[in-house]
């Protein structure tokens, strides 16, 4: 039988007595297991149990790097960080498997939520605004596996945007245009492409007098704007009540009389309720979607749709009433996230909506695509 490490020994007694690790309990517990031990070894176990029981524990000094976007835990051996420059190996380890899972668990109970075999994975948002996500071994390899997005700590203008490279001149000016022209757009790109990050700059812009109603999943959205208005959905709890869905709050948003309604990301049924309040008059509409291309959004905008009870071509319909331009974000190979192209939305014949470039930025300059006659007329 493989014998009980130390660590794990002293943890069970000091759970046995409900006691706090303190230099005390802990020398306590060492001379119960007949283990002599100096000082400095007492305060490194001091160190390492108080650091399961608060914050992150092993994971605060990372989720407190400057710039740190996200923080990522492959099982007890692979700890990955993300700064903007794309995801490094850190030197941070687990003890175990073991270790891993009880972290997981406490943020889980932090969030108010269950996490156990019964239950094997959690989507939440701990006090801090960092977004958890974790999914408990076996059915996650080599380990639970732990996802750590951290909020925004700073809002970004689109100025600022444009003086760290995510914008070039002719995207800084279009951007620009579209905010003061009202027309709804959506923000595409991948993971970690940085679509948060512009429509909390592009909100910004919007004019001081304008109320924004914001609905999200899980707040992120933190735009530097005097008006705006927050909704958060809320998951059901260990009973199964009190669910808030996005949709639910997007048709709340409705009766808060905004002047711009937006969906942080459009991911589920919401699209069915967004889509309908972008054609009765709410115009600046926006949101994010993730997709690869703008040439992707319509078939992403049709799937979800289509998921929620909408005939196909209702959703198209709908789409091309209202949504005028797409915002696509991409990430470089060096981690940079930058504006790649606009694109407006044409609905053909056929009643299919299909999105052509407008303007492609590349790091040569702003080239005109097929679409940009009609980005034009929008934007006059």
């Amino acid at each position: 039988m493989t014998e009980v490490p130390m660590i794990e020994r002293v943890r069970r007694r000091l759970a046995a007595d409900a006691s706090d690790p303190t230099a005390h309990s802990v020398a306590e517990a060492l001379r119960a297991e007949n283990q002599l031990a100096g000082s400095d070894t007492v305060l490194a176990l001091v160190d390492q149990l108080r650091s399961e029981t608060r914050g992150a524990g092993l994971l605060d000094p990372l989720l407190a790097l400057p710039g740190v976007t996200d923080v990522l835990v492959n099982g007890p051996d692979a700890v990955y960080v993300d700064r903007g420059r794309g995801l490094e190996m850190s030197v941070v380890r687990f003890a175990d498997e073991a270790e891993v899972r009880r972290l997981a668990q406490r943020l889980a109970a932090q969030a108010g939520r269950r996490l156990d075999d019964a239950s094997p994975w959690v989507d939440a948002r701990l006090g801090d605004g960092t977004r958890l996500h974790a999914v408990l071994a076996p059915l996650a390899r080599p380990g639970t596996a732990l996802s750590l997005r951290v909020p925004a700590r700073r809002t970004f203008t689109l100025e600022q945007l444009h003086a760290v490279g995510s914008l070039s001149d002719e995207a800084l000016t279009c951007l620009r245009r579209i905010v003061a022209s009202r027309t709804a757009f959506v923000i595409s790109g991948g993971t970690g492409s940085g679509k948060t990050t512009l429509l909390a700059a592009l909100l910004g812009a919007v004019d001081p007098h304008e109320r924004i109603v914001v609905v999200e999943d899980s707040t992120e959205l933190r735009p530097d704007h005097p008006h705006v208005v927050g909704l958060e959905a809320r998951p059901a709890n260990v009973e199964g009540a009190g669910l808030v869905t996005v949709r639910d709050l997007v048709r709340q948003a409705l009766r808060m009389r905004p002047d711009r309604l937006v969906v942080g990301e459009v991911r589920g049924a919401e699209v069915v309720d967004l889509l309908a309040a972008l054609n009765t008059g709410h115009e600046g509409g926006c949101g994010t979607v993730h997709a690869n291309a703008p040439a992707d959004v319509p078939a992403r905008f049709e799937a979800l749709g289509v998921a929620a009870g909408m005939p196909r071509d209702a959703v198209h319909s709908q789409f091309a009433s209202s949504i005028e331009l797409v915002i696509h974000l991409a990430r470089r190979s060096d981690g940079r996230r930058v504006v790649e192209q606009v694109a407006v939305t044409d609905r053909a014949h056929d009643g299919m909506v299909s999105c052509h470039t407008a303007l492609d930025f590349a790091p040569d300059g702003a080239r005109a695509g097929p679409g940009h006659p009609r980005l034009v007329e929008v934007l006059r």
